[in-house]
């Protein structure tokens, strides 16, 4: 019977593994005489699978339009055709589940982003440009979540935790899909006052989403808000937090420039051709600033701009940008696809009310509450109007629920996936394909230029 039960619990233990969906081979030794079998693995499936749907995404368009393609809803689209007949699938697909495996995808994916980012930005002193950046932070990103938390609370149900926890995961616009409407690489330009703003708003809002983040799962926890509760938070969550990733982001970006540029300056890391010392910085920076309990998304952004003002002219900073989008885009196309694997996991959950507070978000909410925020900063019609629809919602939001479901159990997780899914989708969709368009029409660039 010992032996019995120590199966079973062998059993179990695979069984909840997060590869348990995938069929493995029977041990054998290669170098042992005999024919060889030939075995049907879901795991070489899987990795099949996400090879072609990426390579279609990125090929297909080309045959209909010479601009470059918008891949992000082909990936999502064509992640969810091709894996949705699949029944050896991995079950670590499935973020209900697991939740942690997501969290630490997209969290790689968006660190990656914001220093990406925050190499890009070549205009850092204007303090005109930077007006409707800042306009949108500091009253359309908390009238987001406002809004989006009454809606939640009066129409889907929720409680106030909850409701304040979705509109603090949708509210932030993201840096790793808004491409099409973001500035050029580094030294190349296309900094127009529409570009700048959605550029920096995605650069900077992923990290001040994260103290309202934490205000919902304190009070999803403690079942309601305390005088305590709000105290601890404003001290902590609020200035400390922010304060501290944006001070840890100077200095770490500081220090990076010293050792690529200065340390030492006969033989400097910058005469190289490697861009790894921008993910090995990227690392070092998040790493360093979570460690201090300050916000590492906040600190990823910030020592991109800082490292971006140290030699500003040398081509390094070229290669470092090109070394980091190109991961920043195989960890994007990787977390698409496996978004769109799981949609038909998610979606099922989806009510009408899920659906209108999708719909209201992106096609009423952001854009209203972003056009009053940029009254006075953007007096144009054309760009104010562009700047304040174009509020592209995906990996971040992908992150921060993760986080959530990772660190506390919600009783309506099902139904805030299918919510953040599908609003993802249907942003990437309205906006994707619209968005390299209209901000060429009020900016009169073509982007990079």
């Amino acid at each position: 019977m010992v032996g019995c039960g120590a199966c079973h619990t062998a059993a179990r233990a695979h069984a909840s593994h997060p590869l348990a969906g995938v069929r493995q081979a029977p041990a054998r030794d290669p170098l042992s005489p005999g024919p060889r079998v030939f075995e049907f693995s879901g795991y070489h499936l899987l990795l099949a699978s996400l090879g072609l749907v990426i390579v279609l995404a990125n090929w297909l368009p080309r045959f209909v339009s010479g601009r470059e393609p918008v891949t992000a809803p082909l990936l999502i689209g064509l992640g969810c055709l091709a894996f949705s007949p699949v029944g050896a699938m991995p079950a670590a697909i499935d973020p209900l589940k697991y939740p942690a495996m997501w969290e630490t995808a997209s969290e790689l994916c968006v660190i990656v982003g914001l220093f990406g980012v925050g190499l890009r930005i070549d205009r850092l002193r204007s303090r005109r440009i930077w007006t409707p950046t800042i306009r949108l932070l500091l009253y359309g990103m908390p009238l987001t979540i406002a809004a989006l938390m009454w809606a939640g609370w009066a129409f889907a149900g929720f409680t106030l935790g909850t409701a304040l926890l979705l509109g603090a995961v949708l509210a932030p616009t993201d840096p790793v899909l808004a491409g099409d409407v973001q500035v050029g690489p580094p030294g190349k330009g296309g900094e127009h006052p529409v570009r700048h703003t959605l550029t920096t708003e995605a650069g900077l809002n992923d990290g001040l989403a994260f103290p309202f983040l934490y205000l919902a799962l304190a009070v999803e926890a403690a079942g309601g808000f305390g005088a305590g509760l709000l105290f601890e938070w404003a001290w902590r969550d609020v200035f400390y937090r922010i304060i501290v990733g944006g001070l840890s982001g100077v200095a770490i970006g500081w220090l990076l420039a010293k050792v690529m540029f200065d340390w030492p300056r006969e033989n400097a890391l910058s005469r190289t051709e490697s861009g790894l010392i921008a993910l090995a910085g990227v690392l070092v920076t998040y790493g360093v600033t979570e460690l201090i309990e300050g916000y590492g998304f906040i600190a990823s952004f910030v020592a991109g701009l800082t490292l971006r003002r140290s030699e500003s002219h040398h081509e390094f900073h070229t290669r470092l940008h090109n070394f980091v989008e190109a991961i920043e885009h195989a960890l994007t196309a990787l977390l698409l696809v496996g978004l769109g694997a799981a949609l038909p996991i998610l979606l099922p959950a989806l009510d009408w009310t899920g659906a209108l507070l999708g719909l209201g978000l992106v096609f009423l909410v952001r854009p209203a509450v972003a056009w009053i925020s940029l009254a006075g900063a953007m007096p144009a019609a054309a760009p104010r109007a562009v700047v304040a629809f174009y509020g592209v919602r995906g990996v971040g939001s992908i992150y921060y629920l993760a986080y959530a479901g990772s660190h506390l159990h919600l009783a309506n997780i099902d139904r805030l996936w299918a919510i953040v899914a599908f609003t993802i989708v249907l942003s990437t969709v309205v906006h994707g394909f619209t968005a390299s368009a209209a901000v060429e029409r009020a900016t009169g660039e073509r982007q990079g230029n």
